[in-house]
């Protein structure tokens, strides 16, 4: 990693001893993570990195909210308090928080039982419910999303803050005043990544796969272009992020749900629809809807969530995934390659959920 944390100043903010070690850990495409040992104990750094999560005030403000969470019972690891009562340490222009070091490892949904995979889905609805009492209720306007690590390109994914904005009318009422991407920009973005693909050498496999999903995703499209999802449903405060790496489970439990960085107001029914995409998605690109469906029904039934918020939200992920270009965007655009392992799946997860939209509907609502 180019930048080393200040060690030295920042444990005597916290009052947590002289270091021993201090490992980066390689994990997460946004911020930058320290496995920390010192003479008072284990712990994990967190560099706020990413300058759309690196707002000391947004920072703090996610840490109220978990260790209210904490307080009732849901699994999370609240920071630590610095000796001059704040969570969040800011030196030299960079922002820092002190956790816990939580023992734990992170399970994909192919590693879950269809029993857990339920309790994940109760979790989750735990998550959002108790969000709800922990969080306050005015101003809750649709966060405007941005391209992140989850997210999709111009679509309600797991970018944005939560600031409150200058909302029309649905927004103030609760709803999401947003529509699905325009399918107009998508055949733009298309031919854009489309030239950059031909363009560049040495041309290998990636490229070769990245030129046939862009062909094969416009083809969708054309045909169906008239299904664009109309405003959005109703919003709550979602933990904005939740997928495997940000879960760590011990003898088979949740241990911990990490990483609040994408706290927001959001459409809480898409979370759940959109964590169980990444959560429960094949290597081939198929989701395994077995385990979707338990950990659905457990999900509308701790959320409160009703059959159709669950079949209208599978129907604006499912948009947002067949406009979705984010992987390709930063592998031509920035030159980042981390997110490249996920494309074949994720690229192949559109094709075959447009297959089988029907039966992935079900499996959620039904």
């Amino acid at each position: 990693m180019s930048h080393a944390p200040p060690l030295g100043a920042l444990l005597r903010q916290y009052a947590a001893g002289s270091a021993l070690t201090c490992d980066p850990v390689e994990q997460g495409l946004l911020n930058r993570g320290y496995r920390l040992r010192t003479t008072r104990g284990r712990y994990f750094l967190k560099h706020h990195f990413d300058p759309e999560t690196a707002d000391p005030v947004a920072i703090a403000r996610q840490h109220r909210a978990t260790q209210r969470l904490a307080d009732l019972g849901v699994p999370v690891a609240p920071p630590l308090t610095g000796t001059d009562g704040r969570t969040v340490a800011v030196i030299g222009g960079h922002a820092y928080a002190l956790h816990p070091w939580i023992d734990g490892r992170h399970r994909h949904g192919g590693q879950l039982t269809t029993q857990q995979c339920a309790r994940l889905g109760a979790l989750l609805g735990v998550v959002h419910a108790s969000l709800e009492r922990v969080m306050p209720t005015q101003g809750r306007t649709p966060a405007r999303p941005t391209d992140g690590t989850g997210a999709t390109d111009g679509s309600a994914g797991t970018g944005g803050s939560a600031r409150a904005g200058a909302g029309g009318s649905a927004a103030a009422e609760g709803v999401d005043p947003a529509r699905g991407a325009d399918p107009a920009d998508t055949f733009a973005l298309i031919d854009r990544l489309l030239a950059q693909v031909r363009r560049h050498r040495p041309y290998d496999a990636f490229d070769e796969l990245a030129r046939h999903r862009l062909l094969e995703r416009r083809s969708l499209l054309e045909r169906h272009a008239d299904r664009r999802p109309p405003q959005g449903g109703s919003v709550g405060w979602v933990h904005g992020d939740f997928h495997p790496f940000n879960l760590l489970y011990r003898d088979g439990e949740p241990a911990a749900i990490v990483d609040w960085d994408r706290l927001g107001v959001h459409p809480r029914a898409e979370e759940a629809v959109r964590a169980a995409v990444i959560f429960f998605v094949r290597p081939v690109g198929a989701l395994d809807l077995a385990k979707v469906r338990a950990y659905a029904r457990a999900y509308r039934r701790t959320a409160g969530a009703g059959p159709t918020q669950l079949a209208a939200a599978v129907h604006r992920v499912w948009w947002e995934r067949l406009n979705d270009f984010w992987m390709l965007r930063w592998h031509y655009e920035r030159g980042d390659t981390r997110a490249d392992p996920q494309f074949p799946a994720a690229s192949a997860l559109a094709v075959w959920w447009t297959r089988e939209y029907d039966t992935v509907c079900e499996a959620f609502a039904g």
